[in-house]
């Protein structure tokens, strides 16, 4: 499994829909992922400046692109676009973070 890394920007006042969208995440995106080999999926919230932090593991990487084409989560992307920033094809404007120390 390899570790994914990336940051997303919340809208300001946006933290508890946000969370509130979480809490009640579509089964069939949890599926979607799941059945894409996505595991250990988190996102953490930098409250001083509305950073999110996700960080998953998957087996294949590439397959996140392919991913990305998939309906639902095309659905989800613009479910979840009114709160945080955000492409013009509505997937969120994220940032690579390349991993720089790790403890096992």
């Amino acid at each position: 499994m390899e570790k994914v890394a990336f940051k997303m920007q919340l809208h300001q006042g946006q933290v508890q829909e946000y969370q509130r969208r979480h809490d009640e995440i579509w089964p069939e995106l949890v599926a979607l992922l799941k059945n894409t080999g996505v595991a250990d999926y988190s996102i953490f919230l930098d409250p001083s400046t509305n950073a999110l932090f996700a960080v998953l593991k998957i087996e294949t990487p590439a397959l996140l692109y392919e991913l990305s084409k998939h309906p639902v989560i095309q659905k989800w992307w613009k479910y979840m676009s009114d709160i945080m920033e955000t492409n013009p094809d509505y997937s969120p404007l994220s940032t690579p973070l390349k991993e720089v120390f790790y403890l096992p």
